[in-house]
């Protein structure tokens, strides 16, 4: 991908073009504009404008117009169709990276110290493809290709493993919470076996236990469990009950750093049921059905079949772009801890080519504007910019924009990785993600606990706004507020609710509520207005989950490690340990490679988090590390944080 110069520069404040009936895009010369496009051409001006790519075109004279652009005029730009949906690594987000910038010029924002662009690039897995996956079934006569009915899983380990089969309900390995408990492997033995799974969970389970399911029942994790039990690999079947039935999992771009270890495919249905009428007085249908209502003491079985799985997975590099600037404090002193963060992603779907679009069957491959999902979020974080630029500022302001958060969190989880501003430097981060649907005035306030004083913050400024505030403790989420979380950096993320357009085509720009989406603009000002006058930085406080009731428990489980989370080695780099914790009274330091942890192994941090859930406030934990290359033991014992 090339890299966009920063040498055009906007007209600044007060200019714009028009054109009666011309279209002026960046790189091609103006073409007449019929009626039903005029909406397109006004957005190419618009952003014509915002990156100074002004065209000097017979019928275009200058105009005064007030800059920089209204929080409707910028949600319009960056989701327009011109964008095409702003997939990370098109030139739609290009051409959005460029808008954001001439934006943050006008009112002062800077390049960060040190760096001479606004653009801070990282590099992603950009796409993953099967390169020839086969499964044989081996007979005595033949062992027969089935091509066509098998897939590879994004994340798979590529190679081929030969082993029997066997069965495995839904792979689900649930620690236990409440007196509850599921271990799919309970009753069954796949040592350098090939294990069988349904996707999903149990179908027929009430609402209580869908929701404990749900945080396991993610493929990866799925994964995780069967070679931590000494699977050789793992298949996965859409089973005839639920979405997608019978269906091959699609291939998406599975941006982690690191592969699942275990080599992983998907088989279609007409596959999976001549693999179950090997097996006597059992369809895979009756099988699925005895496992969904959700009794965890259906038992596996064993798949009378030796087979053979070739997994071949081709993966793409590709670079990404962060857009990143910078207001410096105004005063003489400087607090501790000198810079607030503020940050919204700024990609979408494209045309839903990631894999994770919702479109319905009519929709397939058209442009996913995301004009909450995020236009909104960057609107707000470039309005809440503008209006401190204007103040005086004990801290200074970080303005990031963040780049393949759809892809998996790319362009936060680099950032922190990367850390071009030190992250214990940082005193809070406040996110942005699809907060354009303001509805029956209720402002969803996220990852409460990651903080102290988060509570009693959010409702003093509320006093002069009036939302009804849904408060949500749990940091852990979908969002580039785990990002910071995981970095232990105090973080509050805004957000209005999903909704029927939510990774739809549909989620365009005439569905915001402007008025709500300034309102909550406003809100996220006066919260960092907060952050860069108050001595005193927001303290942090880790909120580990070892296990959901419902997804409402929370034990605040400490282990005081510090996760290089995109690191590219064999098991969790520590960037570092925070002093007086756990991990540093085990002897764990910076540099250290956790390779166990509770008796499971770790090669990424999937596999970390994995294990973190098997933990218990003051029992001591297993720990073997490596160091300067020696394999070191240790015990662990968690704390809570108060």
């Amino acid at each position: 991908m090339t890299e966009i110069s920063r040498s055009a520069r906007p007209l600044g404040p007060g200019h714009t073009i028009t054109c009666r009936a011309y279209a002026c895009p960046i790189d091609r010369k103006c073409a007449p504009v019929h009626s039903d496009n005029m909406t397109n051409a006004v957005v190419l001006f618009r952003l014509a404008l915002s990156v100074g790519a002004l065209a000097l075109v017979s019928g275009c004279a200058p105009e005064v117009v007030r800059a920089p652009m209204s929080i409707q005029g910028n949600v319009e730009v960056l989701a327009s169709d011109a964008l095409g949906g702003r997939l990370t690594g098109s030139q739609g987000i290009q051409q959005a990276a460029q808008h954001i910038i001439g934006q943050l010029e006008l009112f002062g924002a800077e390049p960060l110290p040190g760096s001479e662009d606004y653009r801070l690039p990282f590099e992603y897995t950009g796409s993953t493809t099967d390169g020839g996956t086969t499964l044989r079934v081996h007979r005595e006569e033949e062992s027969p290709e089935l091509e066509g009915a098998v897939r590879a899983l994004s994340f798979s380990e590529s190679g081929a493993v030969s082993g029997s089969l066997v069965f495995v309900g839904y792979g689900l390995v649930v620690p236990e919470t409440d007196g509850f408990s599921y271990d799919s492997y309970a009753t069954v033995d796949v040592t350098d076996k090939i294990v069988v799974a349904l996707r999903y969970s149990p179908e027929d389970a009430d609402r209580e236990l869908r929701s404990v399911f749900s945080r396991y029942s993610s493929l990866r994790f799925k994964a995780q469990a069967a070679r931590q039990r000494g699977a050789a690999g793992l298949i996965v079947v859409t089973g005839p009950r639920s979405p997608n039935a019978g269906a091959l999992v699609p291939m998406t771009a599975d941006t982690a750093a690191a592969d699942s270890g275990i080599v992983a495919a998907s088989v279609d249905v007409a596959l999976a049921d001549r693999l179950f009428a090997l097996v006597p007085d059992k369809t895979l249908e009756e099988a699925q059905l005895e496992l969904d209502s959700g009794n965890p003491h259906v038992t596996g079985f064993e798949i009378p079949a030796e087979v053979t799985l070739d997994v071949q997975v081709v993966r793409e590099q590709e670079r990404g772009y962060n857009v990143v600037a910078y207001l410096p404090p105004t005063t003489n002193v400087v607090a501790d801890k000198p810079y607030v963060v503020l940050g919204a992603h700024y990609d979408h779907l494209g045309h839903g080519e990631d894999g994770s679009s919702l479109a319905k069957p009519e929709e397939v491959g058209d442009v996913h504007n995301g004009a909450d999902d995020n236009a909104s979020g960057v609107s707000a974080v470039l309005s809440a910019g503008a209006e401190l630029a204007s103040q005086e500022r004990a801290r200074g302001v970080v303005l990031a924009f963040w780049s393949g958060e759809e892809l998996g969190l790319l362009g936060s989880g680099d950032f922190v990785d990367s850390a071009p501003v030190p992250m214990d430097q940082i005193a809070a981060y406040v996110n942005f993600d699809m907060v354009g649907r303001l509805r029956d005035n209720e402002l969803s306030v996220q990852a409460l606990g990651s903080s102290s004083v988060w509570s009693d913050l959010v409702e003093e400024v509320n006093a002069s706004f009036g939302f009804e505030l849904q408060r949500v403790t749990d940091p852990y989420l979908p969002t580039d507020v785990m990002s910071f979380n995981l970095a232990e950096v105090p973080s509050l993320a805004l957000f209005t609710g999903s909704h029927e357009d939510y990774h739809r085509p549909t989620d365009d720009s005439e569905t915001v509520n402007y008025p709500g989406l300034e309102r909550i603009a406003r809100y996220g000002a006066a919260v960092a207005t907060h952050l860069v006058r108050e001595p005193e930085p927001p303290d942090f406080v880790r909120v580990e989950r070892t296990g959901q009731a419902g997804g409402q428990m929370q034990i605040r489980l400490y282990t005081g490690t510090i996760p290089d989370y995109a690191s590219e080695v064999d098991g969790l780099l520590l960037s570092g340990v925070m002093g007086g914790g756990p991990a540093e009274k085990a002897g764990l330091r910076e540099g250290d490679i956790i390779v166990e942890l509770a008796g499971q192994s770790v090669t990424n941090i999937y596999d970390y988090t994995f294990a973190l859930d098997l933990l218990k406030v003051g029992e001591p934990a297993a720990v073997a590390f490596t160091r300067d290359g020696e394999r070191v033991e240790t015990v662990l014992v968690p704390e809570t944080r108060q």
